[in-house]
């Protein structure tokens, strides 16, 4: 692996309900996911530099693929995670554990999306 860039290079939330999801995921981190065209499946990408930290990802909608209870979280950056933790509750989601520190690393939340997912929130305040 080349040790100039992340480990992670892209993520996939599979869903089952695209605009529930993607109401969800924009009011939640307040952002406008953009439609990426694919002939097969549905995507809506999150807002992303390729030349920046972190990583891109999508809301992805495949048939036979299934959203939910997979052993993977991606966490997403916020200014506040208790924010966006408050904001997945009253679009649908659920606080599965609300802001917690995790030491010198800053803190985290964790939610559960509108179809299934759990997804974790991250920020260093």
């Amino acid at each position: 692996m080349n040790a100039n860039r992340n480990s992670v290079g892209w993520f996939e939330l599979y869903v089952q309900d695209m605009e529930r999801a993607k109401h969800f995921y924009e009011n939640t981190l307040q952002v406008t996911l953009e439609r990426l065209e694919s002939p097969v499946i549905e995507m809506w990408a999150f807002p992303g530099q390729p030349d920046s930290p972190g990583c891109c990802g999508a809301l992805v909608r495949m048939e036979g693929k299934d959203s939910g209870g997979g052993g993977t979280i991606v966490y997403f950056s916020c200014d506040d995670c208790a924010a966006e933790a408050s904001r997945a509750q009253q679009h649908g989601g659920e606080v599965f554990r609300d802001k917690m520190s995790i030491g010198q690393y800053g803190f985290i939340a964790l939610v559960n999306d509108t179809e299934g997912n759990m997804i974790g929130l991250h920020s260093m305040g």
